[in-house]
Parts: C-alpha cells; sequence; structure tokens
C-alpha cells in the first residue's frame, strides 16, 4: 500500500468515527477538513471504501429515499432514486484506528501526513501529540540546517528573484517551527486538550499559512537571511 493510500485510509477511519456517512459526505469532509485530499477523486475514495469494507473495518448500510404516497399522480413521472451506502465504523475498525493513533513514528512528522494526524489531535492522547509535535520540530529543525547551509555555498550565484523564493521558504519553515515550539509549550503546561476529547470535536488550528512577498510587482529582497539551494533535497 503506497503512503498516499494509507494516509486516506486514516483518514476515513478517523471521519466515521464520528459518525456513519455515505460516500459524497465523506468526499466533501475530505475536501473541506483535510485540505491535503482536495486532489483525490471518487476513483480514489471508492476502492478505498471498498478495501476497508473488505477487511472488516466498516459496514455497508444501504438506505433507501422515502417511497411516495400511493395516488400522487406526479410519482409515476419521478425517476426512480438509487439507495444510498452509508458507511459505519465497526469495533473492530475503530480498534485498528486506535492503533494507527498511537503511533510516532517518522511517518506522522512529514509534511503531507503530519497535517491529517494533526487534524485528529482531539482523539489523540497528551502523550502521543507531544511525540507527533516534537518529531515534526526535529524534522524542521533539520531542513532549516540543511537550507541555510545550502545558501552559504551558493547564494552569489543566485538571481534575486529565486533569492526571494528561496528566502519566503526558509521563513516558512521558521515559522512554523515557532507554531510548534508554541504548541509543545502549550501542551507542557497542562493547556492542550486533556487526554482525549470526544470524537466530533477536532482541532481546527493548522500550520501557519505561507505568504508571499511584498504587494508590488517586484519582490523584497533581504540581503541579511539565508535560503535554501533549490538543486538539494531539503526533505
Amino acid at each position: 500500500m503506497s503512503r498516499r493510500a494509507g494516509i486516506l485510509e486514516f483518514a476515513v477511519l478517523g471521519l466515521l468515527r464520528e459518525a456513519p456517512m455515505h460516500g459524497y459526505e465523506l468526499r466533501k469532509r475530505l475536501n473541506t477538513s483535510l485540505g491535503v485530499f482536495r486532489a483525490f477523486s471518487y476513483g480514489s475514495l471508492y476502492p478505498c471504501l471498498k478495501t476497508l469494507v473488505q477487511r472488516g473495518w466498516l459496514t455497508e448500510e444501504h438506505r433507501h429515499p422515502q417511497e411516495s404516497h400511493e395516488g400522487d399522480a406526479r410519482s409515476a413521472s419521478l425517476p426512480v432514486r438509487r439507495a444510498k451506502i452509508v458507511y459505519r465504523l465497526t469495533a473492530e475498525g475503530k480498534e485498528h484506528f486506535e492503533e494507527l493513533l498511537s503511533q510516532t513514528g517518522p511517518d506522522a512528522w512529514e509534511d503531507e501526513h503530519f497535517g491529517v494526524r494533526f487534524a485528529f489531535f482531539g482523539q489523540t492522547s497528551r502523550e502521543v501529540r507531544m511525540r507527533v509535535l516534537e518529531g515534526r520540530r526535529s524534522r524542521l529543525e533539520e531542513r532549516l540546517a540543511k537550507m541555510r547551509a545550502s545558501l552559504a555555498r551558493t547564494r552569489e550565484r543566485l538571481d534575486e528573484y529565486t533569492l526571494e523564493l528561496q528566502r519566503h521558504g526558509l521563513e516558512s519553515v521558521e515559522r512554523e517551527v515557532r507554531w510548534l515550539n508554541e504548541l509543545i509549550e502549550s501542551e507542557r503546561s497542562g493547556r492542550g486538550r486533556e487526554e482525549r476529547t470526544s470524537p466530533g470535536r477536532q482541532a481546527k488550528s493548522g500550520p501557519p499559512p505561507r505568504t508571499s512577498g511584498d504587494a508590488g510587482g517586484r519582490p523584497r529582497i533581504r540581503d541579511d537571511v539565508p535560503a535554501p539551494d533549490p538543486s538539494e533535497d531539503t526533505a
């Protein structure tokens, strides 16, 4: 199973832990609540749901629309509405999701997976939240060190626009590290969520938005801030 498919399965199980949903509702929640899935289509979602049903983690319920009253003259001309398939998390599915929530390895720190994990922090224990946040911060600090070292070697060869782009990338990572520091301090001081909250309430905050340069046509160049070499792997 690919990493992308694994993230989708995690998100589907997490959303269905809140309440049963049919496919369209799930897709809408994936798009609106978890922006990382905006590129996903029905072609990706339904095979995932089928796999989860086969594994015994979900069940399907067929809900038929309310039948028309007899004698309604319009009923004969109305199209027949298909039954909706509603997906419900099983006890085994809930147990599997709890196991996934407890994992704190490097995959939980990566860019794409971290955002999804953070969206379900409201269902995650404080101890696990702390390990994921600290792991993410460590990963970004490593990235910052690579970016700064890269700039020191290549700065003189970069034109002003490339330099501004790299500066923007560096500042974005620095901003997220500051945000993570605040979250970690909040958890340590007891201001974070107590152990577990209800499944329907999730954290809505996320990494600080990435901002662009000045509003004018020409980017603002700052010589005192380093930036990475675009040819280097900064992950």
